[in-house]
């Protein structure tokens, strides 16, 4: 019993400590997530950083890794083209200190 309650917290602490691993496919219908990217930094849920290595995108904190294959992907995304068929609007940041969330309770989306 003792293990099974050890198992079970490590995979919870497992699923949140995930790294924001993205896959963009290319029908609506095969996404996890709809996404809209805004046009000013104030419209945006997210602020997002597209980093250069898997390793460097801390759980979810908007640092984003795109993979090449959906397999390796936590999440899989679709972007939309109007702004109303999203589930979470996005706006692309220069600079890896400023990724943040701004609207905190769409959190939920990415994990």
């Amino acid at each position: 019993m003792k293990q099974i309650v050890l198992t079970s917290i490590a995979l919870l602490i497992f699923s949140f400590g995930k790294t924001q691993k993205l896959y963009s496919v290319d029908y609506e219908s095969q996404a996890d997530v709809k996404v809209f990217v805004v046009d000013y930094e104030s419209q945006a849920d997210l602020l997002v950083y597209k980093v250069k290595y898997s390793s460097q995108a801390d759980k979810n904190e908007g640092k984003w890794f795109f993979v090449d294959y959906e397999s390796q992907a936590n999440k899989k995304i679709y972007f939309v083209k109007y702004q109303s068929q999203a589930d979470l609007k996005i706006y692309f940041v220069d600079y890896e200190s400023q990724a943040a969330w701004k609207n905190s309770s769409k959190k939920h989306l990415l994990y």
